[in-house]
């Protein structure tokens, strides 16, 4: 429950330091134009206090979340696609919720998605643009759509394969 006057976002700054969100947001704001991927991560990592996987990869735009992005992690040879937003916290009328993010190894996230906050997408995953991804996504699946659903797993397609007639 958020004491003081309005809601939760009202009181921000009871919650987080104006100092730390005003660093963040440069930062961020920075990382979001680099087309320099090594550059993107040493920001993230040495600034924000991200884990970030080695050769991961953050498309232009992508904006992690401004307040806590150091409950953020991503695995190593992920790809976060064009204009995505990770979210560690988020703000209710009456309380504020915060919440890791925990991106696996070779996950590809489409471009124009939302993860929120307390969600897991395991190693391989694959969420498709433009969806909100508001649940865990386990390893190796395909998922997409708002909010997000999974499409298949890893096991339904090794099962395909094993069916398929041999040529």
């Amino acid at each position: 429950m958020v004491k003081g006057e309005g809601n939760s976002l009202w009181n921000l700054y009871t919650s987080v330091s104006f100092f730390k969100v005003a660093k963040n947001f440069l930062v961020i704001q920075i990382a979001r134009y680099i087309p320099f991927f090594k550059a993107k991560n040493w920001l993230y990592k040495t600034f924000l206090r991200m884990e970030v996987g080695q050769h991961t990869a953050f498309a232009l735009m992508v904006f992690p979340d401004v307040m806590f992005p150091e409950r953020i992690r991503v695995g190593k040879n992920s790809i976060i696609g064009f204009n995505s937003t990770i979210l560690a916290h988020e703000y209710l009328i009456d309380e504020y919720r915060i919440g890791n993010v925990d991106i696996g190894d070779e996950v590809m996230i489409g471009a124009n998605s939302t993860i929120l906050p307390g969600v897991t997408i395991g190693d391989g995953a694959v969420v498709s643009a433009a969806s909100l991804v508001n649940r865990d996504i386990p390893a190796g699946a395909f998922a997409g759509g708002n909010p997000v659903r999974i499409i298949y797993t890893a096991e339904q397609v090794a099962e395909r394969k094993e069916n398929q007639p041999k040529v």
